[in-house]
């Protein structure tokens, strides 16, 4: 079964199959070392500019900005959500994530 993944509205949304699911309005809590070396990071997304999937394992590249130590850098690869029997099931920003490494077809969480 196809997936449709795009940015809506100049990278404010993910869309998976024609519906708004992920919002950059959300705070990120990232593992160290991933966007800075704050533990954890809690970064404000500001923007996507990319989609793909990873085996099931929906991803973004994303800009945002660090609230403790304010670095603003982009993120690659970043795990927003898997699909599961063809629908998409969101991962929550509170959880702490790292990123996906291309080709690897797993998902390194901490």
């Amino acid at each position: 079964m196809a997936i449709a993944l795009r940015t809506l509205d100049d990278g404010a949304w993910i869309s998976v199959n024609d519906s708004r699911q992920v919002s950059v309005s959300d705070v990120w809590t990232l593992s160290r070392g991933v966007f800075c070396e704050c533990e954890p990071a809690y970064v404000l997304l500001e923007g996507f500019f990319g989609t793909g999937v990873d085996g099931s394992v929906v991803v973004a590249d994303a800009v945002g900005q660090c609230l403790e130590c304010g670095t603003r850098d982009s993120i690659d690869r970043l795990p927003v959500g898997r699909i599961v029997d063809g629908e998409f099931k969101p991962y929550g920003p509170e959880g702490i994530q790292s990123t996906v490494d291309p080709g690897a077809g797993a998902v390194r969480q901490t």
